[in-house]
Formats: structure tokens, C-alpha cells, sequence
């Protein structure tokens, strides 16, 4: 069984982030660690295949500076290879264009059973590009995995809802998006840290994959002006005088609430 995760390479959190006057985009220079989110596809993968009693797990990940230090942690893991998609021209890619980079990774190391993803990432929160990689790849998605399983060519999902879950049950292969705590991810080993140091991972540009536009140029947008966001203003207060219910009816209406 061969399952492909699509891993994010994030500033740590613990650091305060910071934005370039240039452009307004997140700096991504230095080290950049896995997404945490992403720790649990990657988990899952490794119990799948451990599951199905053999196979292979590998990542695919879009970052710059040719930067994999996160891509190495999931590696320890027991990740078997990558592919890093590493390129200034992508510098500004909305989520569209990271679903077509990522969906060509994953092809170009030739498909998979089933891919994983997090549902979302730490530093974007757009929770689309799972789903737009399932269209491009023509694969059927499956969203917010609370646990995953593989019975023969079919996979089985406990996905979870607001009102509980629901039993999904799809063909493989198949794109799923897992949600943090679906497992507990496991801590990478001495011997695989080490041994992270010498797996394959092929470094390519967004050329490469034959994604053009990409960046600023993909996207069709800019970001013209970040401000702080304004300070919360001092509540109404209001007291109850045996006729309070008259004036929260008259704020509200003031609201345009009701």
C-alpha cells in the first residue's frame, strides 16, 4: 500500500511571526518546522500501511529557500521519501495554486492508494485545499477523518460532523483530510533521525511540475494594506430598572439585529 501525506513547513509558533513591508506576506526565512496538523497524517499513514502489512509512506511539501527541516521530522517519523516544491516564483500562491503544486507532487511520484492531509494548517486556515487537490487529482474526498480504515480496495472513514459522525465509505484511492487527535503521533527515534539525513527528497520548481501561473501572477490578487485591528470599545451598559428589556430592544434595533 502506498499512502503520499501532504505536510506543511510553518515558522515555530512559539515564535512571533512577522510580516515583510514589501510584500505583507508571513516571513518564511530560516527553519521552518512541521505543522503540527500535519503530524497526525503522517501518523496515519504509518499505521496504514503498517495495517495493510506493507507499503510505503512518502510526503510532499511546497516551501521556500529549498527548506525541509519540517519535511525531515516526518522523515524520522518513518516517511520513506519527498517531494519538496521549492521556487520564488510561487512566493504569494493562493490556495488554488497550492492545490495544483501539491496534486502535481503527488503525481509526479507516481500516485498513490490514498492521501492524507490535515484538515487545515496553522498559518493559513483556508481548509480548501484538500478538497481542490481531489478535484484536479479526480479522486473522491473525504473530509474531517476522525479515524480511517482500509478494507481491501475500499476505505472506511468515521468522519466527524457538528451533530456527531457519519460512517463514510468510499473506492480507493481517495483523498482524506484527518482532524488533530485522530491519533497520537509518535516521536521520531534517534536511529530515525539519523536515518532521516540520507532518504530521498527530490527538490523541484513549480516549473517543474508544469504549473504556470504560480505566485502573485496564479493568485490575481495582492494584499494592498494590513492594519491593526481596532481596539475593542467599552460595552453598553445597561440597568435593570424594571424597564431594561425597552432599551435592549431599542440597541438592538439600533443594530439593524432585529
Amino acid at each position: 500500500m502506498k499512502v503520499i501525506v501532504c505536510v506543511k513547513q510553518i515558522p515555530d509558533p512559539a515564535t512571533p511571526g512577522e510580516l515583510d513591508p514589501a510584500t505583507n506576506q508571513l516571513k518564511r526565512e530560516g527553519k521552518l518546522i512541521l505543522d503540527e496538523s500535519d503530524s497526525y497524517g503522517v501518523e496515519m499513514a504509518l499505521q496504514l500501511v503498517d495495517a495493510a502489512g506493507g507499503g510505503e509512506v512518502a510526503i510532499v511539501s511546497m516551501a521556500p529557500n529549498d527548506e525541509m527541516s519540517g519535511m525531515r521530522t516526518a522523515l524520522a517519523m518513518g516517511a520513506a521519501q519527498g517531494v519538496l516544491v521549492s521556487d520564488p516564483a510561487l512566493a504569494g500562491s493562493d490556495a488554488l495554486t497550492t492545490a495544483k503544486v501539491l496534486a502535481a507532487a503527488v503525481q509526479r511520484l507516481g500516485g498513490a492508494d490514498l492521501v492524507l492531509a490535515g484538515t487545515e494548517s496553522s498559518d493559513g486556515y483556508t481548509g480548501t485545499v484538500p478538497e481542490q487537490m481531489a478535484e484536479i487529482l479526480g479522486l473522491p474526498s473525504v473530509t474531517f477523518a476522525k479515524s480511517v480504515a482500509v478494507d481491501g480496495g475500499s476505505l472506511k472513514v468515521n468522519r466527524q460532523t457538528e451533530a456527531g459522525y457519519d460512517d463514510v465509505t468510499c473506492p480507493l484511492p481517495a483523498l482524506v483530510s484527518v482532524t488533530a487527535g485522530v491519533v497520537e503521533p509518535r516521536y521520531p527515534s534517534f536511529k530515525g533521525i539519523m536515518a532521516a539525513k540520507s532518504k530521498p527528497v527530490e527538490t523541484v520548481t513549480a516549473a517543474d511540475l508544469g504549473v504556470t501561473p504560480a505566485g502573485w501572477a496564479g493568485a490575481g490578487q495582492t494584499i494592498s494594506e494590513v492594519a491593526q485591528a481596532p481596539a475593542r470599545e467599552a460595552g453598553t451598559v445597561i440597568e435593570d430598572d424594571g424597564e431594561a428589556f425597552g432599551k435592549i430592544v431599542e440597541y438592538l434595533e439600533g443594530l439593524k439585529v432585529i
